[in-house]
């Protein structure tokens, strides 16, 4: 029985994620022209200035409908599409197309949505000097383009090359019997997750309050879930291989084929990678380093390597190789 039957690993070895392409490159291109088709459409209905700056609830920058349209499709392409072309990457680490998918489609979605919201307050206005700013877009648009980068990071496949091992680990390392699945949460502890939650729903609050704006809690949404899918983790082991998950997307999967050895080593998480979380330390050099101790350090056939730190590290890397034995 295998517990990662999710993000099962494909056999085709691609250099584009078919999932990545659709939401990390197409959606912005979609969205930028959207806004672009938008201002043209409603060209006759706008005045020849529009509002595009406030300072408070008195506008205070005003520009051509079809220039504001073109300025922010290219800022649409550049920055959001930058972030989250990365997911289009089938050979890239899975966690960071995923996690720049979500950024990137936040990033668009906030700036589409407003771009409109501008453009549909504005048409017909007798004078633009009366235009209201719509706040309400901008929460709107950080829920619609993180909601969007969610569904496009979840069908992101990790395509990489997989490399079977050619020999058991050898005999020298640990051992252990393999009495089921190992499932274990790695990271913050839920006193940490709720200190943060507070802190940010704190921040929100009081920003709607200044704002007289109920924005400010759409944009707490991804500002909480962001950094919480980079501070807990769920390690499982079974007799299909090892995986780490993060917000119940796979972080790393590999299988019990590719493993050629693992062993116990003590961590510090800065002095060894240099920071806390998940990190890379050169080239194929991965490590979930979430505390200070004994850590499962696993060694793969295509060369990479992944470090784990868990107190239950002994017992993973045991019936690690325990099964890579059995193969």
């Amino acid at each position: 029985m295998t517990l990662r039957t999710q993000d099962a690993p494909t056999d085709k070895v691609r250099t584009f994620d078919p999932a990545g392409v659709v939401f990390g490159v197409l959606v912005p291109i979609l969205a930028a022209g959207l806004g672009v088709v938008a201002a043209y459409l409603w060209k006759s209905r706008l005045p020849q200035q529009i509002a595009t700056h406030w300072s408070g609830t008195e506008p205070d920058a005003f520009t051509s409908p079809t220039t504001s349209a073109w300025t922010l499709a290219i800022v649409i392409v550049l920055v959001g599409g930058g972030c989250s072309a990365v997911a289009a990457l089938a050979n890239a680490l899975l966690i960071m197309r995923r996690t720049m998918l979500m950024i990137g489609s936040t990033v668009v979605g906030l700036i589409t949505v407003l771009q409109l919201a501008i453009l549909s307050g504005q048409l017909d206005v007798s004078t633009v000097e009366d235009a209201e700013v719509p706040s309400w877009a901008l929460g709107l648009g950080t829920l619609v383009g993180f909601a969007v980068g969610i569904l496009g990071a979840s069908l992101l496949r990790d395509y990489r090359e997989r490399t079977p091992a050619s020999s058991p680990p050898p005999a020298s390392l640990p051992r252990a019997e393999f009495d089921g699945p190992i499932v274990q949460r790695l990271g913050a502890g839920p006193v940490a997750v709720i200190v943060l939650f507070v802190i940010l729903a704190a921040a929100a609050a009081f920003t709607c309050w200044v704002s007289n704006s109920w924005w400010p809690i759409a944009i707490f949404v991804p500002v909480s879930i962001l950094p919480l899918s980079l501070m807990r983790y769920q390690l499982v082991v079974d007799e299909s291989g090892i995986g780490v998950r993060s917000l119940g997307m796979a972080a790393f999967d590999y299988s019990i084929d590719e493993v050629t050895g693992a062993s116990v080593r003590e961590v510090d998480p800065f002095g060894d990678f240099g920071g806390w979380g998940l990190r890379v330390k050169g080239r194929g050099n991965y490590a979930v380093a979430v505390e200070k101790g004994p850590a499962a350090f696993i060694t793969f056939a295509n060369g990479q390597r992944l470090t784990i730190t868990s107190d239950r590290a002994e017992e993973i890397v045991g019936v690690l190789n325990t099964l890579a034995s059995r193969r």
